[in-house]
């Protein structure tokens, strides 16, 4: 579909018409001269949004300067418009460490809070649930400001489009979705993309206004924005915008446009925003030829100055201890607990540090399903909504990915948010968000991701494979998470009001057959249990057991059973980071070492610690570590299964083994 161009000014001045044209073209010369460099070998890769730029640009003047944006690869207009300085930027695409992600992504991955712009990643869908997030810290601070987050035609077809604009239907949050439906998605038209006639039609389905663009038109853009912005306050209700345009370039340069018709490039040449919107001004006689040619000299002016002083900055030297210091956002000092104390069931501890949480942390919004006046599959949270409202406990659609999106989008606002997952099992709707968006951004551009997800795990309550699983593994492995694991009442509300301290993404594993099975002291205050410390459960100097969970408890039941064994008990506590100066000193004290965890044995944590005491430790050992685990078989439901499949029914023949060599 083609377009004869109108151009409605509005009440636009003749000044800020020729600030438009100026904006609209500077990404464009800075395109020229990147594909230049691409050329040189001076940036590895580009992604080209040349005959895109009207969307970029128009979206980003109709909304306020300290209103979030989340672009994509071809937004140069969104970083330029929000005057970015072009230095920066092209140490960004050079992989630099000057870069706002120094050096630890390329292209158009990083964000600044200075200029409200969130950084994608290259899963494009998770951003949309992003948006949601800032959108309700908008609602929930009674402030009239959007937030707009992009997608391409592509991006539509993921599950995270379906759970992002549902829940800001469902919420009514402020949120402008605004595609850009160039027709390709890589080399996917869009015929094999879709089938509906028109992507804009999608937001019938949810609810909410849809508004279909040409995107080539700066000023249809423009006030298309304004409008949706104007009317997602008014009604508190999100809008879904399609731009129509057409990709000129590659996906990125390395891919072509071979599989585009020659005939559908030319057609799409002559719909180019920058000559059009000239044209435009040429009429209102604010542009001439002479005046055009003097404007792009002296822009092109500028953008060489900015490179050519880019280019002879020198590249700094690369720092082991910086790169891991920059893993995580430093965490404050853990709160001592005061008396009184109270003996308190495990599940009790869990809803008493949720609800101080509340209280300390007036921030604090949580999430899940069911979690509000049903109080949660286990009723941690009853009685949460009649405390604290239901602003700040929100039962969830079902649709963690969109929920757990919509936590990163809270702690850009400076909130903290608490997802529950129902069960842990069901957090592989959330992996990517989790392990690719949460984890990975405050190495990427200094972003907290203050979120606490809590996980209820574990076998042992004949719930079969899909609600019984001992997952944390999966996480360990993934550099910025923590993964806290409590085995005490005690430690169960120490770690979780130390995880909502923490400004990094926590998960939290609670087990299931621990919440009304087990009972012990826990103080009355508000208190933190320091993430990553070990504790000795308690001492002994002919094998160690290094466990956490559910196995500190079979740990001691064995110790009982067989007094006659002196047994060194290390409560791990915490899975990420590990504390392996108290892991040296559990294997120093024995010289024997039992691995026990819940978890199937291969991939299991158990894998990595013993890795680590056979390089560091080898010295001290006197018989190899033997690691005590479940079955590698998914959680069985019949009782006599399950029983077969924990690793509880091995772990005398384990200990034995270790006795006996």
């Amino acid at each position: 579909m083609f377009y004869t161009m109108y151009f409605d000014r509005a009440h636009i001045s003749d000044e800020a018409l020729l600030t438009f044209y100026k904006t609209l073209l500077y990404p464009r010369l800075v395109e020229e001269k990147m594909l230049l460099l691409l050329r040189q070998g001076k940036i590895t890769k580009w992604f080209s949004g040349i005959g895109q730029e009207a969307i970029a640009v128009g979206a980003t003047l109709a909304l306020e300067a300290d209103e979030w944006i989340l672009p994509l690869h071809r937004n140069l207009g969104v970083f330029t418009a929000r005057q970015m300085p072009l230095q920066r930027l092209f140490h960004q695409w050079q992989g630099s460490s000057l870069g706002y992600s120094k050096g630890r992504e390329r292209s158009f991955h990083f964000g600044s809070r200075a200029h409200h712009i969130c950084g994608m990643i290259s899963h494009l869908g998770p951003q949309l649930s992003v948006a949601d997030g800032i959108a309700l810290a908008h609602k929930l601070n009674a402030e009239q400001k959007v937030s707009l987050v992009f997608t391409g035609e592509g991006g539509t077809s993921e599950g995270e489009f379906h759970e992002a604009l549902n829940v800001a239907s469902v919420w009514g949050l402020p949120v402008i979705f605004l595609i850009e439906n160039n027709g390709y998605g890589l080399s996917t038209p869009v015929s094999e993309q879709y089938h509906c006639e028109q992507l804009v039609q999608r937001a019938a389905g949810y609810g909410m206004r849809g508004m279909r663009i040409n995107g080539n038109n700066l000023l249809e853009v423009y006030h298309a924005v304004k409008e949706a912005k104007g009317y997602a306050l008014q009604e508190q209700q999100p809008v879904l915008i399609e731009a129509m345009t057409f990709r000129m370039r590659g996906h990125e340069e390395a891919s072509g446009t071979k599989y585009i018709p020659p005939a559908l490039l030319e057609e799409w040449a002559k719909e180019d925003p920058v000559k059009h919107f000239e044209s435009f001004l040429q009429y209102l006689h604010l542009l001439d030829d002479e005046r055009i040619n003097t404007i792009r000299e002296a822009i092109r002016q500028e953008i060489d100055r900015d490179i050519t002083t880019a280019l002879a900055e020198p590249a700094m030297p690369v720092s082991i201890a910086e790169e891991l210091n920059d893993i995580y956002a430093p965490a404050p000092p853990p709160v001592a607990a005061s008396a009184p104390v109270t003996e308190k069931r495990f599940i009790n501890a869990i809803s008493d540090g949720l609800r101080q949480a509340m209280e300390q942390h007036p921030n604090l919004v949580l999430m899940g399903q069911d979690i509000a006046e049903y109080g949660g599959a286990f009723k941690i949270t009853e009685g949460f909504t009649a405390q604290f409202g239901k602003e700040r406990v929100r039962n969830t659609p079902l649709c963690e990915s969109a929920i757990v999106g919509a936590g990163l989008g809270l702690s850009i606002m400076g909130y903290k948010s608490m997802i529950e997952m129902q069960f842990a099992d069901f957090v592989t709707c959330g992996f990517n968000q989790i392990v690719n968006n949460l984890a990975k951004i405050y190495y990427r551009w200094g972003q907290h991701a203050d979120v606490v997800i809590r996980l209820p795990a574990g076998a042992g309550v004949g719930a079969g494979p899909f609600h019984s699983q001992s997952n944390e593994a999966w996480f360990t492995h993934v550099p910025g998470l923590k993964v806290v694991y409590p085995s005490t009442p005690e430690d169960a509300k120490g770690l979780l009001l130390a995880a909502f301290a923490d400004p990094n993404p926590v998960l939290y594993f609670e087990h299931k057959a621990l919440y009304r099975s087990i009972s012990g002291p826990v103080p009355d205050s508000y208190y933190t249990t320091e993430i990553g410390k070990a504790r000795v459960v308690q001492e002994g100097d002919e094998i160690c057991i290094i466990t956490y969970g559910s196995g500190v408890h079979w740990a001691l039941e064995y110790v009982q059973q067989h007094p006659e064994l002196s047994v060194y008990i290390l409560d791990l506590r915490t899975l990420l980071p590990l504390d392996y100066d108290a892991i040296r000193i559990a294997v120093a004290a024995t010289g024997k070492v039992l691995v026990l965890h819940e978890d199937s044995l291969t991939g299991g944590l158990g894998g990595e610690i013993a890795a680590w005491i056979a390089q560091h430790c080898f010295q001290m050992l006197d018989a190899p570590v033997i690691r005590c685990a479940g079955l590698d078989t998914p959680v069985p439901f019949a009782a006599g299964l399950e029983k077969n499949f924990l690793a509880k029914t091995r772990l005398h023949r384990d200990v034995q083994q270790l006795v006996d060599y």
